[in-house]
Order: C-alpha cells, then sequence, then structure tokens
C-alpha cells in the first residue's frame, strides 16, 4: 500500500468521523498488543489477523495505519507513555519528600506500571528490537527520555544538597539500560526476586550514582 485510504466522514451510529476513527484505532492497537506482545509476536501476524483480532476489516486498517510496523511503532509509543505518567504522577505524589523515597515512588511506579502486563514488556524490550532503522531511532529516542527524566532529577536533588553536582548524561544512560535489562530478565523468570527486591536494588544502584563515596551533603 502506498499510503493509508481515505476514511469516510459525517456522522454515523451517534458518533462523528473522529470518534469512530479513535474508537477503530484504539481497537487496533488493543489487538495488537494482544498479538505483537504474545502470540504469534510482530513477525508473525499478518494485516489480516490483525484487523480479525480487532473485530474490523483490512480496508478498515489501511484507513488509519500504512503498514504493521505503523502499528507496532504506535503501540511502542503507547506503552511507554503509560510508563512515563505513571511515573511523573508518582514523582509529583513525592514532592518534596527526600530523595530516597522520591526514587522510590518513581521506580516502584515504572516497575508496576510495565510488568502490569507482560505484553508492554514485550512490546518495549523485544518485538521492538532490529525490526527497522526507523523503529530503532524511535527506541532510542524514547530512551533518551528517560535518560533525560533521570538528569533532571539528578539535577533537581544536587540543588537542594541531596546529590554530588556533576554531568549525569553517561550515568544516566548506563543505569537505564540495567533498568531495563534487569526488569525483563526478571519478567521473563530469569532473576528470583520479589519485584518488591528489584524496586530496592534499582533504587540503591541510582543513590549509588547520585551519592558516589567520599561524598557528603553540603560539597
Amino acid at each position: 500500500m502506498a499510503g493509508r485510504l481515505r476514511a469516510p466522514t459525517g456522522r454515523y451510529a451517534g458518533k462523528s468521523a473522529q470518534e469512530r476513527q479513535a474508537e477503530r484505532r484504539r481497537r487496533f492497537l488493543g489487538a495488537a498488543l494482544r498479538l505483537f506482545g504474545d502470540t504469534p509476536g510482530f513477525r508473525a501476524t499478518t494485516v489480516a489477523s490483525l484487523s480479525e483480532a480487532a473485530g474490523l476489516s483490512t480496508r478498515q486498517f489501511y484507513e488509519e495505519f500504512r503498514t504493521l510496523e505503523d502499528v507496532l511503532a504506535a503501540l511502542h509509543l503507547q506503552v511507554n507513555d503509560w510508563a512515563e505518567q505513571a511515573v511523573l504522577a508518582a514523582l509529583t505524589g513525592a514532592e518534596g519528600l527526600p530523595l530516597p523515597e522520591r526514587a522510590a515512588a518513581m521506580f516502584r511506579a515504572y516497575a508496576a506500571n510495565v510488568t502490569a502486563d507482560p505484553r508492554r514488556i514485550r512490546i518495549t524490550f523485544v518485538e521492538i528490537i532490529g525490526v527497522s532503522p526507523r523503529l530503532e531511532e524511535q527506541r532510542l529516542a524514547r530512551r533518551a527520555r528517560w535518560v533525560e527524566l533521570i538528569c533532571a532529577e539528578a539535577k533537581a536533588a544536587a540543588a537542594r544538597g541531596e546529590a554530588a553536582p556533576r554531568d549525569y548524561r553517561i550515568a544516566a544512560s548506563a543505569f537505564i539500560g540495567s533498568v531495563n535489562g534487569l526488569l525483563h530478565d526478571w519478567s521473563a523468570g530469569w532473576v528470583e526476586a520479589t519485584l518488591d527486591e528489584v524496586v530496592d536494588e534499582l533504587v540503591l544502584q541510582l543513590l549509588g550514582i547520585l551519592r558516589p563515596g567520599g561524598w557528603s551533603a553540603g560539597e
């Protein structure tokens, strides 16, 4: 397909064209979470099977997307948006708390969100890998947003005298890699620990980065 088909306009069954389009998109993404995030996975899913799982037609698929890769891209962004919203809400709720409590709130929110549904883990850490240069660029861009969030928290903590003042970009990049790897391995059953134990370990790692040996508050 060279591009998306043009969707019908006007009201139908009491819904506007925009409302119908949004509903179709939700149904396609919901079906994609089921198929891409479980069996058969992104690479074995067809437009026909995705449309059938969504209860829609292939024509309606091409009114919303050009390719299955477009669906995976949208789903990957959605899963990351859910996690980011959970983290930002947790940080808002932890406003004014000491750094260790803010860090714990942030990672409990992130871990709870991405592990609440194992299919989200698979979309974020498995299915997105190696699909195309475009999706790799998207994956790295979303990862960079998480790095920026860690750096912003670190800078704010340093301004409050709760962390060492320095450039945290490299350390944050390395730390995000360990977060993703540990949560993926835990969800796959390769790490014998509770989720709380995993989160506690991540918090300890972050505090070790923000408060290196020999540093003390007020320096």
